[in-house]
Protein backbone atom coordinates (compact mmCIF):
# COMPACT_ATOMS: atom_id res chain seq x y z
CA UNK A 1 0.00 0.00 0.00
CA UNK A 2 2.48 2.63 1.02
CA UNK A 3 4.32 1.85 -2.68
CA UNK A 4 0.95 2.61 -3.91
CA UNK A 5 0.69 5.73 -2.46
CA UNK A 6 4.48 6.71 -3.02
CA UNK A 7 4.21 6.01 -6.76
CA UNK A 8 0.67 8.10 -7.25
CA UNK A 9 1.99 11.05 -5.15
CA UNK A 10 5.16 10.80 -7.20
CA UNK A 11 3.17 11.18 -10.29
CA UNK A 12 1.18 13.69 -8.92
CA UNK A 13 3.95 16.15 -7.85
CA UNK A 14 6.60 15.74 -11.02
CA UNK A 15 3.59 16.63 -13.30
CA UNK A 16 3.82 20.25 -11.07
CA UNK A 17 7.49 20.86 -10.06
CA UNK A 18 7.89 21.40 -13.64
CA UNK A 19 5.35 24.17 -13.90
CA UNK A 20 6.37 25.61 -10.88
CA UNK A 21 10.24 26.28 -11.89
CA UNK A 22 8.84 28.68 -14.44
CA UNK A 23 9.74 32.14 -13.79
CA UNK A 24 7.59 34.50 -16.50
CA UNK A 25 3.53 34.74 -15.83
CA UNK A 26 3.04 32.61 -18.36
CA UNK A 27 5.40 29.51 -19.75
CA UNK A 28 7.21 29.38 -22.81
CA UNK A 29 4.71 27.37 -25.16
CA UNK A 30 6.05 23.77 -26.25
CA UNK A 31 8.63 23.18 -28.83
CA UNK A 32 6.70 21.80 -32.23
CA UNK A 33 8.22 20.36 -35.44
CA UNK A 34 5.21 22.05 -37.34
CA UNK A 35 5.75 25.81 -38.70
CA UNK A 36 5.23 28.65 -36.43
CA UNK A 37 1.77 30.35 -35.94
CA UNK A 38 1.53 34.00 -37.49
CA UNK A 39 1.38 36.71 -35.68
CA UNK A 40 -0.71 39.34 -35.38
CA UNK A 41 1.56 42.07 -34.80
CA UNK A 42 0.03 45.73 -32.58
CA UNK A 43 1.85 47.49 -35.44
CA UNK A 44 -0.60 45.09 -37.87
CA UNK A 45 -3.81 45.68 -35.87
CA UNK A 46 -3.42 49.79 -35.40
CA UNK A 47 -3.43 49.93 -39.72
CA UNK A 48 -6.62 47.79 -39.80
CA UNK A 49 -8.02 49.44 -37.30
CA UNK A 50 -7.25 53.34 -38.70
CA UNK A 51 -8.85 52.24 -42.03
CA UNK A 52 -12.39 51.11 -41.12
CA UNK A 53 -12.90 53.30 -37.91
CA UNK A 54 -15.86 55.37 -38.48
CA UNK A 55 -14.00 58.11 -36.10
CA UNK A 56 -11.34 57.97 -39.14
CA UNK A 57 -13.75 58.32 -42.00
CA UNK A 58 -15.59 61.36 -40.21
CA UNK A 59 -12.44 62.94 -39.79
CA UNK A 60 -11.29 62.58 -43.42
CA UNK A 61 -15.20 63.92 -44.43
CA UNK A 62 -14.80 66.67 -42.48
CA UNK A 63 -11.51 67.73 -44.46
CA UNK A 64 -13.08 67.33 -47.79
CA UNK A 65 -16.04 69.26 -46.28
CA UNK A 66 -13.23 72.56 -44.95
CA UNK A 67 -11.68 71.88 -48.35
CA UNK A 68 -14.51 72.66 -50.37
CA UNK A 69 -15.99 75.19 -47.98
CA UNK A 70 -12.78 76.91 -48.47
CA UNK A 71 -13.07 76.64 -52.30
CA UNK A 72 -16.72 78.07 -51.78
CA UNK A 73 -15.15 81.17 -50.00
CA UNK A 74 -12.97 81.98 -52.93
CA UNK A 75 -16.03 82.41 -55.49
CA UNK A 76 -17.24 85.86 -56.28
CA UNK A 77 -20.88 86.57 -56.10
CA UNK A 78 -22.94 85.62 -58.39
CA UNK A 79 -23.83 88.75 -61.30
CA UNK A 80 -27.83 89.05 -60.95
CA UNK A 81 -30.27 89.28 -63.72
CA UNK A 82 -32.81 92.66 -63.82
CA UNK A 83 -35.95 93.19 -65.34
CA UNK A 84 -38.61 95.89 -65.43
CA UNK A 85 -41.84 97.14 -67.25
CA UNK A 86 -42.40 100.92 -66.40
CA UNK A 87 -45.34 103.12 -67.61
CA UNK A 88 -47.96 100.13 -68.32
CA UNK A 89 -51.53 99.52 -67.76
CA UNK A 90 -52.26 103.32 -66.70
CA UNK A 91 -54.58 105.80 -67.73
CA UNK A 92 -54.72 108.31 -70.42
CA UNK A 93 -51.51 107.84 -72.90
CA UNK A 94 -50.44 104.68 -70.37
CA UNK A 95 -53.30 102.71 -71.23
CA UNK A 96 -52.28 99.21 -72.18
CA UNK A 97 -48.61 99.13 -73.11
CA UNK A 98 -48.72 101.65 -75.91
CA UNK A 99 -45.90 103.78 -73.68
CA UNK A 100 -44.01 101.04 -71.96
CA UNK A 101 -40.48 100.72 -71.05
CA UNK A 102 -38.88 97.63 -70.66
CA UNK A 103 -35.46 97.24 -69.21
CA UNK A 104 -33.43 94.47 -69.21
CA UNK A 105 -29.92 94.37 -67.58
CA UNK A 106 -27.59 92.58 -65.04
CA UNK A 107 -26.67 94.08 -61.18
CA UNK A 108 -22.63 92.95 -60.60
CA UNK A 109 -21.94 92.81 -57.03
CA UNK A 110 -18.64 94.21 -56.40
CA UNK A 111 -16.78 93.49 -53.20
CA UNK A 112 -15.00 95.37 -50.74
CA UNK A 113 -13.12 95.45 -47.33
CA UNK A 114 -11.47 92.58 -48.40
CA UNK A 115 -14.18 90.33 -47.95
CA UNK A 116 -13.04 87.30 -50.41
CA UNK A 117 -9.50 87.37 -49.07
CA UNK A 118 -10.86 87.29 -44.96
CA UNK A 119 -13.51 84.41 -46.41
CA UNK A 120 -10.51 82.14 -47.72
CA UNK A 121 -8.53 83.46 -44.35
CA UNK A 122 -10.95 81.51 -42.29
CA UNK A 123 -11.60 79.02 -44.90
CA UNK A 124 -8.61 78.22 -44.82
CA UNK A 125 -7.55 77.59 -41.22
CA UNK A 126 -10.62 75.12 -40.60
CA UNK A 127 -9.37 73.10 -43.31
CA UNK A 128 -6.05 73.42 -41.19
CA UNK A 129 -7.98 72.76 -38.13
CA UNK A 130 -9.78 69.53 -39.91
CA UNK A 131 -6.32 68.30 -40.63
CA UNK A 132 -5.38 68.10 -37.03
CA UNK A 133 -8.38 66.56 -36.24
CA UNK A 134 -7.58 63.64 -38.19
CA UNK A 135 -4.07 63.05 -36.78
CA UNK A 136 -6.27 63.61 -33.25
CA UNK A 137 -8.65 60.86 -34.30
CA UNK A 138 -5.76 58.56 -35.75
CA UNK A 139 -3.58 59.14 -31.68
CA UNK A 140 -7.03 58.34 -30.12
CA UNK A 141 -7.57 55.24 -32.86
CA UNK A 142 -3.73 53.90 -31.73
CA UNK A 143 -4.20 54.29 -27.84
CA UNK A 144 -7.89 52.52 -28.11
CA UNK A 145 -6.71 49.23 -30.18
CA UNK A 146 -3.17 49.31 -27.89
CA UNK A 147 -4.87 48.89 -24.83
CA UNK A 148 -7.62 46.26 -26.74
CA UNK A 149 -3.97 44.67 -27.62
CA UNK A 150 -2.74 44.62 -24.40
CA UNK A 151 -5.96 43.52 -22.72
CA UNK A 152 -6.22 40.59 -25.18
CA UNK A 153 -2.90 39.35 -24.45
CA UNK A 154 -3.29 39.81 -20.48
CA UNK A 155 -6.60 37.66 -20.75
CA UNK A 156 -4.34 35.15 -22.89
CA UNK A 157 -1.75 35.06 -20.01
CA UNK A 158 -4.40 34.77 -17.39
CA UNK A 159 -6.30 32.30 -18.43
CA UNK A 160 -2.76 30.32 -19.56
CA UNK A 161 -2.21 30.19 -15.74
CA UNK A 162 -5.73 29.59 -14.63
CA UNK A 163 -5.56 26.54 -16.74
CA UNK A 164 -2.14 25.53 -15.11
CA UNK A 165 -4.00 26.25 -11.43
CA UNK A 166 -6.64 23.70 -12.54
CA UNK A 167 -4.19 21.21 -13.43
CA UNK A 168 -1.95 21.60 -10.26
CA UNK A 169 -5.54 21.71 -8.66
CA UNK A 170 -6.24 17.82 -10.23
CA UNK A 171 -2.70 16.51 -9.24
CA UNK A 172 -2.93 17.49 -5.33
CA UNK A 173 -6.95 15.99 -5.76
CA UNK A 174 -5.74 12.98 -6.75
CA UNK A 175 -2.58 12.67 -4.73
CA UNK A 176 -4.74 13.80 -1.48
CA UNK A 177 -6.90 10.60 -2.65
CA UNK A 178 -4.22 8.38 -2.66
CA UNK A 179 -3.01 9.73 0.95
CA UNK A 180 -6.26 9.19 2.62
CA UNK A 181 -6.85 5.96 0.73
CA UNK A 182 -3.37 4.59 2.24
CA UNK A 183 -4.41 6.07 6.07
CA UNK A 184 -1.87 8.62 6.17
CA UNK A 185 -4.27 11.76 6.16
CA UNK A 186 -8.07 12.59 6.73
CA UNK A 187 -10.63 12.27 4.36
CA UNK A 188 -11.05 16.29 5.35
CA UNK A 189 -7.92 16.99 3.21
CA UNK A 190 -9.47 15.25 0.22
CA UNK A 191 -12.42 17.34 0.57
CA UNK A 192 -9.77 20.71 0.95
CA UNK A 193 -8.73 20.04 -2.31
CA UNK A 194 -11.61 18.92 -4.40
CA UNK A 195 -12.99 22.13 -3.10
CA UNK A 196 -9.97 24.16 -4.36
CA UNK A 197 -10.23 22.12 -7.66
CA UNK A 198 -13.63 23.17 -8.21
CA UNK A 199 -12.64 26.86 -7.34
CA UNK A 200 -9.72 26.76 -10.26
CA UNK A 201 -12.29 25.12 -12.72
CA UNK A 202 -14.57 27.63 -12.02
CA UNK A 203 -11.71 30.15 -12.79
CA UNK A 204 -11.03 28.39 -15.79
CA UNK A 205 -14.26 28.46 -17.23
CA UNK A 206 -14.74 32.27 -16.47
CA UNK A 207 -11.62 33.26 -17.75
CA UNK A 208 -12.30 31.62 -20.81
CA UNK A 209 -15.10 33.80 -21.59
CA UNK A 210 -12.93 36.81 -20.62
CA UNK A 211 -10.15 35.87 -22.77
CA UNK A 212 -12.99 35.24 -25.77
CA UNK A 213 -14.63 38.58 -24.77
CA UNK A 214 -10.96 40.48 -24.87
CA UNK A 215 -10.01 38.57 -28.74
CA UNK A 216 -13.88 39.67 -30.16
CA UNK A 217 -13.35 43.05 -29.15
CA UNK A 218 -10.10 43.84 -30.39
CA UNK A 219 -11.21 42.18 -34.16
CA UNK A 220 -14.11 44.15 -33.86
CA UNK A 221 -11.68 47.29 -33.68
CA UNK A 222 -9.56 45.93 -36.47
CA UNK A 223 -12.72 44.96 -38.77
CA UNK A 224 -11.85 41.69 -39.23
CA UNK A 225 -11.45 37.92 -37.71
CA UNK A 226 -8.20 37.20 -35.34
CA UNK A 227 -6.94 33.47 -36.35
CA UNK A 228 -3.36 34.40 -35.97
CA UNK A 229 -1.48 34.39 -32.55
CA UNK A 230 -0.78 37.53 -30.82
CA UNK A 231 2.70 39.25 -29.65
CA UNK A 232 2.90 38.09 -26.33
CA UNK A 233 6.21 39.26 -26.06
CA UNK A 234 5.03 42.53 -26.24
CA UNK A 235 3.85 42.23 -22.84
CA UNK A 236 7.41 41.78 -21.08
CA UNK A 237 8.99 44.48 -22.71
CA UNK A 238 9.50 46.79 -19.82
CA UNK A 239 12.16 49.82 -19.85
CA UNK A 240 15.40 49.85 -18.12
CA UNK A 241 14.96 50.81 -13.91
CA UNK A 242 15.89 54.60 -13.48
CA UNK A 243 15.59 56.33 -10.03
CA UNK A 244 14.62 59.87 -9.31
CA UNK A 245 11.83 62.05 -10.94
CA UNK A 246 11.58 61.93 -14.41
CA UNK A 247 12.45 64.89 -16.74
CA UNK A 248 9.60 66.98 -17.86
CA UNK A 249 8.76 66.62 -21.41
CA UNK A 250 7.58 69.97 -23.03
CA UNK A 251 4.10 70.39 -23.99
CA UNK A 252 5.43 72.67 -27.38
CA UNK A 253 3.57 70.76 -30.42
CA UNK A 254 1.54 68.31 -28.79
CA UNK A 255 -2.00 67.68 -30.71
CA UNK A 256 -3.58 68.50 -27.71
CA UNK A 257 -1.57 72.12 -27.68
CA UNK A 258 -1.99 72.84 -31.75
CA UNK A 259 -5.65 71.87 -31.89
CA UNK A 260 -6.08 75.25 -29.39
CA UNK A 261 -3.38 77.13 -31.67
CA UNK A 262 -5.95 76.25 -34.41
CA UNK A 263 -8.83 77.15 -32.82
CA UNK A 264 -7.52 80.64 -31.91
CA UNK A 265 -5.96 81.11 -35.47
CA UNK A 266 -9.68 80.59 -36.63
CA UNK A 267 -10.90 82.87 -34.08
CA UNK A 268 -8.54 85.53 -35.54
CA UNK A 269 -9.65 85.05 -38.96
CA UNK A 270 -13.26 85.35 -37.78
CA UNK A 271 -12.17 89.13 -36.34
CA UNK A 272 -11.03 90.36 -39.96
CA UNK A 273 -14.01 88.70 -41.28
CA UNK A 274 -16.34 90.56 -39.07
CA UNK A 275 -14.31 93.47 -39.66
CA UNK A 276 -13.91 93.59 -43.53
CA UNK A 277 -18.00 92.64 -43.57
CA UNK A 278 -18.56 96.55 -42.39
CA UNK A 279 -17.59 97.84 -45.44
CA UNK A 280 -20.49 98.09 -47.43
CA UNK A 281 -21.09 96.45 -51.00
CA UNK A 282 -21.85 97.86 -54.05
CA UNK A 283 -23.78 96.54 -57.15
CA UNK A 284 -23.38 97.80 -60.54
CA UNK A 285 -25.40 97.38 -63.78
CA UNK A 286 -25.48 98.20 -67.45
CA UNK A 287 -28.75 97.40 -68.70
CA UNK A 288 -30.84 98.57 -71.79
CA UNK A 289 -34.27 100.36 -72.20
CA UNK A 290 -36.63 99.69 -74.88
CA UNK A 291 -39.09 103.12 -75.04
CA UNK A 292 -42.63 101.13 -77.12
CA UNK A 293 -44.10 104.58 -77.66
CA UNK A 294 -40.78 105.73 -80.09
CA UNK A 295 -39.41 102.37 -80.56
CA UNK A 296 -36.23 103.25 -79.62
CA UNK A 297 -33.43 101.99 -77.03
CA UNK A 298 -31.10 103.69 -74.92
CA UNK A 299 -28.46 102.33 -71.96
CA UNK A 300 -29.04 102.58 -68.25
CA UNK A 301 -26.26 102.42 -65.79
CA UNK A 302 -27.33 101.58 -61.88
CA UNK A 303 -25.46 101.63 -59.01
CA UNK A 304 -26.80 100.99 -55.76
CA UNK A 305 -24.86 101.12 -52.40
CA UNK A 306 -26.77 99.78 -49.30
CA UNK A 307 -27.51 102.36 -46.15
CA UNK A 308 -25.82 100.90 -42.84
CA UNK A 309 -28.36 102.00 -40.59
CA UNK A 310 -29.84 98.81 -38.62
CA UNK A 311 -26.79 96.86 -39.26
CA UNK A 312 -23.57 98.69 -38.60
CA UNK A 313 -21.79 95.60 -38.52
CA UNK A 314 -20.19 96.38 -34.81
CA UNK A 315 -22.25 93.35 -32.95
CA UNK A 316 -20.62 91.08 -34.99
CA UNK A 317 -16.93 92.51 -34.36
CA UNK A 318 -17.94 92.24 -30.98
CA UNK A 319 -19.04 88.70 -31.12
CA UNK A 320 -15.58 87.75 -33.15
CA UNK A 321 -13.72 89.32 -30.31
CA UNK A 322 -15.61 87.32 -27.59
CA UNK A 323 -15.18 84.38 -29.46
CA UNK A 324 -11.07 85.16 -29.33
CA UNK A 325 -11.09 85.75 -26.24
CA UNK A 326 -12.69 82.56 -25.27
CA UNK A 327 -10.56 81.10 -27.62
CA UNK A 328 -7.59 82.40 -26.27
CA UNK A 329 -8.62 81.46 -22.52
CA UNK A 330 -9.31 78.05 -23.63
CA UNK A 331 -5.52 77.48 -24.80
CA UNK A 332 -4.19 78.46 -21.77
CA UNK A 333 -6.05 75.77 -20.27
CA UNK A 334 -5.27 73.93 -22.34
CA UNK A 335 -1.15 73.93 -21.48
CA UNK A 336 -2.13 74.11 -17.78
CA UNK A 337 -4.16 70.51 -18.06
CA UNK A 338 -1.94 68.98 -20.52
CA UNK A 339 1.25 69.58 -18.59
CA UNK A 340 -0.55 67.97 -15.73
CA UNK A 341 -2.15 64.94 -17.25
CA UNK A 342 1.63 64.73 -18.72
CA UNK A 343 3.07 64.92 -15.39
CA UNK A 344 0.64 62.40 -13.92
CA UNK A 345 0.89 60.33 -17.07
CA UNK A 346 4.72 60.37 -16.56
CA UNK A 347 4.32 59.45 -12.61
CA UNK A 348 2.14 56.21 -13.68
CA UNK A 349 4.33 55.12 -15.85
CA UNK A 350 7.63 54.94 -14.10
CA UNK A 351 5.31 53.52 -10.88
CA UNK A 352 3.71 50.78 -12.88
CA UNK A 353 6.94 49.82 -14.79
CA UNK A 354 8.43 49.85 -10.91
CA UNK A 355 5.27 47.56 -9.73
CA UNK A 356 5.84 45.24 -13.02
CA UNK A 357 9.52 44.94 -12.69
CA UNK A 358 9.17 43.74 -8.79
CA UNK A 359 5.98 41.78 -9.77
CA UNK A 360 6.84 39.91 -12.91
CA UNK A 361 10.60 39.34 -11.21
CA UNK A 362 11.69 39.00 -7.75
CA UNK A 363 7.78 38.46 -6.30
CA UNK A 364 7.13 36.07 -8.76
CA UNK A 365 10.76 34.14 -8.30
CA UNK A 366 9.88 33.55 -4.61
CA UNK A 367 6.10 32.57 -5.11
CA UNK A 368 7.45 30.12 -7.46
CA UNK A 369 10.28 28.87 -5.38
CA UNK A 370 7.94 28.94 -2.62
CA UNK A 371 5.44 26.62 -4.12
CA UNK A 372 8.12 24.31 -5.31
CA UNK A 373 9.38 23.65 -1.46
CA UNK A 374 5.45 23.06 -0.62
CA UNK A 375 5.12 20.48 -2.95
CA UNK A 376 8.71 18.60 -2.14
CA UNK A 377 7.59 19.09 1.42
CA UNK A 378 4.06 17.64 0.85
CA UNK A 379 4.82 14.70 -0.70
CA UNK A 380 7.52 14.06 2.00
CA UNK A 381 5.14 14.40 4.87
CA UNK A 382 6.87 17.73 5.76
CA UNK A 383 4.06 20.05 4.79
CA UNK A 384 0.19 19.62 5.45
CA UNK A 385 -2.07 20.15 3.14
CA UNK A 386 -3.00 23.40 4.24
CA UNK A 387 0.64 24.86 3.44
CA UNK A 388 0.61 23.73 0.18
CA UNK A 389 -2.88 25.02 -0.92
CA UNK A 390 -1.51 28.80 0.55
CA UNK A 391 1.71 28.65 -1.70
CA UNK A 392 -0.30 27.30 -4.73
CA UNK A 393 -2.71 29.73 -4.00
CA UNK A 394 0.05 32.76 -3.64
CA UNK A 395 1.95 31.69 -6.74
CA UNK A 396 -1.77 32.08 -9.01
CA UNK A 397 -2.08 35.44 -7.01
CA UNK A 398 1.50 36.65 -7.64
CA UNK A 399 1.25 35.71 -11.59
CA UNK A 400 -2.30 36.93 -12.02
CA UNK A 401 -0.48 40.79 -10.15
CA UNK A 402 2.45 40.05 -12.53
CA UNK A 403 0.13 39.97 -15.49
CA UNK A 404 -1.58 43.12 -14.28
CA UNK A 405 1.03 44.79 -13.32
CA UNK A 406 2.28 44.11 -17.04
CA UNK A 407 -0.52 45.59 -19.01
CA UNK A 408 -1.05 48.76 -16.61
CA UNK A 409 2.40 49.57 -17.69
CA UNK A 410 1.85 49.29 -21.27
CA UNK A 411 -1.95 50.90 -20.93
CA UNK A 412 -0.36 53.95 -18.82
CA UNK A 413 2.66 54.19 -21.16
CA UNK A 414 -0.34 54.24 -24.57
CA UNK A 415 -1.98 57.11 -22.71
CA UNK A 416 1.69 59.14 -22.09
CA UNK A 417 2.24 58.64 -25.92
CA UNK A 418 -0.99 60.27 -26.72
CA UNK A 419 -0.55 62.98 -24.49
CA UNK A 420 3.07 63.46 -25.94
CA UNK A 421 1.89 63.45 -29.46
CA UNK A 422 3.06 65.48 -31.88
CA UNK A 423 1.30 67.41 -34.33
CA UNK A 424 1.54 67.22 -37.90
CA UNK A 425 5.18 68.92 -39.22
CA UNK A 426 6.29 68.91 -35.56
CA UNK A 427 8.44 67.02 -33.42
CA UNK A 428 7.83 65.81 -29.97
CA UNK A 429 10.50 64.77 -26.98
CA UNK A 430 9.61 61.00 -25.81
CA UNK A 431 10.88 58.56 -23.18
CA UNK A 432 13.53 55.68 -23.40
CA UNK A 433 11.90 52.22 -24.44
Amino acid sequence: MKTMFAAGLAVASCATIAQAQQVQPRPAPALSSAAPQPVFTLDQAIVAAGGVAPAGAAARAAIEAAQAGRTVAGLRPNPVFQGQVENVVGSGPYRGVRSAETTVGVAIPIELGGKRGARVAVASAQVSRAELQTAIVQADIRVQVTQLYVAAIAAERRLATARDQARIAGDVLRGAAVRVQAGRASPLERQRADVARINADATLERLTRLSEAARTNLARRVGRSIEDALDDGLLDRLPTATFGPAAPLKIAGTLALAAADADLTIADAGIRLARANRVPDINVGPALRRLEATNDTAAVFAISIPIQIFNTGRAAVAQASAERTRAEAVRRVTALDVEQAITDAQVEVENAATSARAAAGPALTAATEAARIARIGYREGKFGQLDLLDAERTLAETRVAAIDALATYHNARAQLERLTAPAPGTTSEGFDQ
